[in-house]
């Protein structure tokens, strides 16, 4: 709680130097046909899926072994991460003040939110090398000083996302280099001292960012499994855990609905119901109440949603009383779909920052340097100028959607019938949560097309 209240008192309104690159494209194209096309693809999966016998279900997520692999991660890695982090900290504060050209702006909302957490869910679980708590722990050699209670559960990380959620949607400017330098200061600095105290645990219960990264890693297609690297179609280690427990399960939820209004509040939708001209938008300091209350109402609502739907299924075949096992098992099958949205959400701006990031790590300190050999680089938008690349760009943001939703109603129907251990009872315990899903498409791929503002 301690970090959530530094972070959103870091909320107060001052100059926005800089915003994130996604500008308010208004896409010339035929995206009503795109739209109806890709709910109707998820929902023939959902018809598919119904037809198609349990046991095929289930074994479409058996992971393929590979390789023998180590037991844990070094905490080398992890105590070079901390060096790197100490690092930008620093560059943000003594750097350049233009946020797309300071190591550390770009680093935090660039190669952090988007790239890591795109490897994390789409690859392997790249950040139990790589977060910044663990090495530097190890290095202090001394034992917990107290137990982390087990009625705490989630909560801490869930709070603590929370405030990250926040500082992304509702602060004037998230990526001030100074302001953030000092907000990344504070974040490690609590969850370090929160490790000192209770130890690694925390990081797997306390700490929201490495519980995020934790919860795509189940998605991720290679993972480990009793000493063997494994690969899977993407959610195959959900079925091969227990269910998540009910505080991760609301974190699992959490994420989507972040994901989902990080989309919405850009919208001329989400202006219009606040009253704003998106075209004469005064900037994000004038709605920071706004956008918070926004955000508390997507982290409320879409959990009572997902709970409706859930509760909707089980009373089709008589077995509400496993509810509250039925909403942690199925929440990991969310994954996906905020997996999917996340990439579509921010293609753009790895399209325009991923150039940004090529610049710095050229001259990081903005010096005239040319570490990589490179005289200058050009940073361009031009492929938004385009109606092939535009419609190139947002075929991909809208197949990654359906694609998302797809894997998320194959999961969620293995994780019924391995529940219920009947086909037709596992088929009409999930047709509401399907239908949720097929809404949640369409949903998906109009915040895609809509317009938006800056």
């Amino acid at each position: 709680m301690a970090v959530l209240l530094l972070l959103l008192a870091s909320l107060i309104p001052g100059a926005a130097l800089a915003h994130a690159t996604e500008g308010g494209l208004v896409l010339l194209l035929p995206t009503d046909l795109y739209i109806a096309g890709g709910t109707a693809a998820v929902a023939l999966t959902l018809i598919l899926v119904v037809l198609l016998p349990d046991r095929a279900a289930l074994a479409l997520f058996r992971p393929l072994p590979l390789l023998k692999s180590r037991g844990r991660a070094p905490a080398l890695t992890s105590f070079l991460s901390f060096l790197a982090l100490v690092g930008l900290v620093i560059l943000g504060l003594i750097g350049a003040h233009n946020p797309m050209k300071n190591p550390l702006s770009l680093a935090v909302w660039s190669l952090f939110w988007v790239v890591l957490v795109l490897v994390q869910g789409l690859v392997f679980d790249f950040w139990r090398w790589i977060g910044p708590w663990r090495g530097p722990h190890a290095l202090l050699r001394r034992p917990r000083l107290m137990c982390l209670p087990g009625w705490v559960g989630h909560w801490p990380a869930l709070f603590s996302f929370a405030a990250f959620a926040a500082v992304l949607l509702a602060h004037p400017a998230p990526a001030d280099p100074e302001r953030l330098a000092a907000m990344v200061a504070c974040y490690w600095g609590f969850h370090f001292a929160m490790t000192v105290v209770f130890g690694p645990k925390w990081l797997r219960r306390g700490e929201g960012l490495s519980v995020l990264m934790h919860a795509y890693a189940l998605v991720a297609p290679f993972g480990k499994v009793r000493g063997r690297t494994r690969l899977g179609l993407h959610g195959w280690k959900v079925l091969a855990r227990p269910a998540p427990p009910l505080t991760l399960a609301l974190f699992m939820v959490a994420l989507l609905a972040v994901g989902s209004y990080d989309g919405l509040h850009e919208t001329f939708w989400w202006f219009a119901q606040l009253g704003w001209n998106p075209l004469e938008f005064p900037g994000r300091s004038m709605v920071v109440r706004e956008n918070l209350a926004g955000l508390v109402a997507a982290l409320l609502l879409l959990p009572l949603i997902y709970a409706t739907a859930i509760a909707a299924g089980l009373a089709l075949v008589g077995d509400l009383s496993r509810f509250g096992y039925a909403f942690c098992a199925f929440a990991p099958a969310l994954l996906p779909i905020a997996l999917g949205y996340h990439f579509a959400h921010y293609l753009p701006v790895l399209l325009v920052e991923g150039q940004y990031m090529l610049a710095v790590a050229n001259d990081p300190l903005d010096t005239g340097a040319h570490l990589l050999g490179l005289d200058h680089v050009h940073v361009t938008t031009s492929f938004f100028n385009t109606h092939d690349t535009v419609r190139m760009i947002f075929i991909a943001q809208a197949g990654a959607i359906v694609i998302g939703h797809a894997i998320a109603i194959v999961l969620s129907h293995a994780l019924a019938a391995r529940m219920l251990g009947d086909a037709r009872k596992a088929a009409l315990s999930q047709a509401p949560l399907a239908l949720f899903m097929v809404a949640y498409t369409l949903f998906g791929l109009w915040l895609l097309a809509s317009p938006r503002g800056v």
